[in-house]
């Protein structure tokens, strides 16, 4: 929980010492008090009592329309306007800043399949020479039998 003083309060919410002094009366605000100075707890209150205190001032003190002047609006249409123009150029930065990663993307894919491919060629070659190996063996193998077996038989004779 974050406590504030009173004038950090004051200068929070905008409300007089008086307008205050009346929320703790009422317990509408949580204080406490430490080394004499007032403490209040900001979370507290706000939702209830000081904004609706606050509105209740503005409007007793503003009880004729309000008029709002001509620049006034040219210059809030103008910063919303500005706003926008912000919003979209961000817009614009992150689709390029996409594009440029789809792209980092798309060549590292190509090169990963380069990659499988030869990967896969290297595998094929190595599998051919294994079969030839094993037919050799397996030649070499009948050789060496059919010549034991003459051996054998002409040492028997």
């Amino acid at each position: 929980m974050s406590w504030m003083s009173d004038e950090e309060y004051i200068e929070l919410t905008g409300l007089s010492l008086s307008a205050i002094e009346d929320l703790v009366d009422h317990g509408k605000l949580t204080i406490k008090v430490e080394d004499g100075v007032r403490y209040i707890d900001p979370s507290k209150g706000t939702r209830e009592s000081v904004v609706p205190a606050k509105l209740q001032e503005l409007s007793e003190r503003n009880t004729h329309e309000m008029i709002v002047q001509p620049e006034f609006v040219e210059k809030t249409i103008g910063t919303i306007i500005n706003l926008h123009e912000k919003v979209l150029d961000a817009k614009d930065e992150t689709i390029e800043a996409v594009k440029v990663e789809n792209k980092f993307l798309r060549e590292a894919l190509e090169s990963l399949q380069e990659l499988y491919d030869e990967d896969r060629k290297t595998i094929h070659t190595l599998q051919e020479q294994l079969k030839l190996s094993q037919q050799e063996v397996e030649f070499m193998r009948r050789k060496y039998k059919l010549m034991w077996n003459k051996a054998i038989a002409d040492h028997t004779d």
